[in-house]
């Protein structure tokens, strides 16, 4: 699952195609019960995020939608050019949906889409 950043409709020179930078979701939290430590819910709760221009013929789009407030200074298609820049976009995404995960909002965002 994942979360549009920015779209572009009409396409650019390198991408004549519509297409819109998505963060997302890699790697779900695990399953968490009360009897648990709290060292091991800590890395249960861990999310892998991914930040990536996707086609939008490879989206499909739900009436849901979450709010995660992402820095765009840090996530944007010129800083995912090189290795660094996505490293700290994915860094910031995965600070921000570890933040709402452990809010307990949006808690269908979180569980592996099953279809």
């Amino acid at each position: 699952k994942g979360v549009i950043i920015k779209n572009q409709d009409e396409g650019t020179n390198d991408r004549p195609y519509g297409h819109a930078l998505v963060a997302g979701i890699d790697r779900y939290p695990r399953k968490v019960t009360k009897r648990m430590s709290k060292k091991k819910i800590k890395k249960r709760s861990k999310v892998k995020t991914f930040v990536r221009v996707l086609n939008y013929n490879h989206l499909m789009p739900t009436r849901y939608s979450v709010d995660v407030p992402v820095d765009k200074a840090i996530v944007n298609k010129e800083a995912i050019r090189d290795a660094a820049g996505r490293r700290k976009a994915r860094r910031e995404v995965k600070g921000k949906f570890e933040e709402r995960y452990k809010s307990g909002k949006n808690k269908w965002f979180f569980q592996k889409l099953r279809f």
